[in-house]
């Protein structure tokens, strides 16, 4: 039986699963269905929808809703009030929940403050998304990305540090380069 820890005011839906040694606070509901992992922390006032898979480690931030065909991997930060799209042209009266699009936050990426996720996109491993970007497409493993729309302006180590040009994380000394993909990746 896992042992996790839920506020009084937090409600689990019957069929839910979640991990040892979670921490789930003020006015969060959990719809049967969510898989959540070990060791995550799910801030005041967050939605996770039935059909969400959530890794280990995983910070959610106050005020964020996780739709239905989200999977957020291993150590993903989401950050508070930031947006989960799950139809791409919405409208009341139509029904379209057959119609949902699948998003996959990728093992160490951040997704910064009021920043948007539109739905079907993918982001990679280690990405960085800017409080209040707004992403229409797939993002690259380690990519920075800020604004309306989001655009690649850099890198980020797996520290979350910009990378200058050596591409030598400040922190870490871990160094990288840009293969011939385009991809940036770790000199091991």
């Amino acid at each position: 039986m896992p042992d996790f820890f839920k506020h009084e005011t937090a409600i689990i839906d019957d069929g839910a699963k979640i991990g040892d040694k979670t921490r789930i606070w003020h006015w969060t509901h959990i719809c049967g269905g969510a898989n959540i992992g070990d060791n995550c922390v799910l801030g005041q006032n967050v939605f996770i929808s039935g059909r969400v898979t959530i890794g280990n480690n995983v910070k959610i931030q106050n005020n964020v809703s996780v739709y239905d065909d989200v999977t957020l991997e291993d150590d993903v930060f989401c950050g508070p009030s930031m947006v989960f799209t799950n139809v791409i042209n919405p409208r009341a009266h139509i029904e379209r929940k057959n119609e949902y699009r699948k998003t996959i936050v990728k093992q160490g990426a951040s997704l910064g403050a009021n920043c948007t996720i539109i739905c079907g996109n993918n982001i990679g491993e280690y990405a960085l998304i800017g409080a209040g970007a707004v992403i229409t497409k797939d993002v690259k493993p380690h990519a920075l990305m800020v604004g309306v729309p989001g655009a690649q302006i850099g890198w980020v180590s797996h520290a979350g540090e910009i990378l200058g040009d050596d591409l030598v994380c400040p922190r870490e000394k871990r160094q990288y380069n840009i293969d011939s993909h385009g991809q940036l990746k770790e000199i091991k």
